[in-house]
């Protein structure tokens, strides 16, 4: 290798060690869940589209809102709720692909919210998930009554005015697809997804922590470097 000099210095053993930390980094930092991977747009207003929110979001007025025309776009939001879900107890939804609309105490799932907030205007769209649907929550009730799986900062705002109203239409469109397609105004439509979670979860550190980790890998690989430099 050109370029590089020193005494006993062993190039392949410095390089899989700054490869360990880099591993282990990405290992630390790496997002537990996917959850919602994205949609695909059929028909809709002018400049719509899909968009991912990450929670805390600041797209809304107030920031972190949702439920009182604190949009006012015309695109389709989505963000993931809570991951690695086992039921403490019976749960019923609206619409599911198979079996019972109850679901039952101990089912693993995960939880995502979908939502159109225009001014006023329509879209039909797919969004797709990274597991199987499990049910839909359609219903204000459904709604108010499943909010324990929400677990985020989002402040919903106007519970009792959430769901869909008649001529909107939210199927089950595939095993990891649902159909959207609704119209509206005030205060916009509000829907929940629940998918299959058989994972386990992986430990996810706060990034402070994750930066702290590879810092202190990143100086232990150096110093191994180092230390092989002056061996005779």
């Amino acid at each position: 290798m050109s370029g590089i000099t020193g005494k006993n210095v062993h190039v392949p053993d410095a390089l899989n060690a700054l490869a360990l930390t880099v591993c282990l980094t990405i290992a630390f930092v790496a997002p537990v869940s996917a959850a919602i991977t994205g949609a695909t747009i059929i028909s809709g207003g002018t400049g719509a589209s899909f968009v991912k929110l990450d929670v805390p979001f600041d797209l809304s007025t107030p920031s972190n809102t949702i439920g009182d025309d604190t949009f006012q776009t015309n695109q389709l939001y989505g963000f993931d709720e809570d991951q690695h879900i086992v039921l403490a107890g019976p749960l019923t939804v609206d619409t599911v692909r198979s079996g019972s609309t109850t679901l039952s105490t101990g089912a693993k799932i995960k939880s995502h919210t979908i939502f159109f907030d225009p001014l006023d205007a329509s879209i039909d769209a797919t969004v797709d998930f990274d597991t199987d649907i499990v049910g839909l929550i359609l219903s204000t009730p459904r709604l108010m009554a499943s909010d324990f799986l929400a677990h985020t900062s989002v402040i919903y705002l106007n519970p009792p005015l959430r769901g869909l109203e008649a001529g909107d239409a939210v199927t089950i469109s595939g095993a990891r697809q649902i159909r959207f397609a609704t119209n509206a105004s005030t205060p916009g439509d509000y829907i929940r997804i629940l998918t299959e979670d058989s994972g386990i979860p992986v430990p996810n550190p706060e990034p402070g922590t994750a930066t702290t980790i590879a810092l202190a890998l990143t100086l232990a690989a150096l110093r191994y470097v180092r230390l092989r430099s002056k061996r005779v």
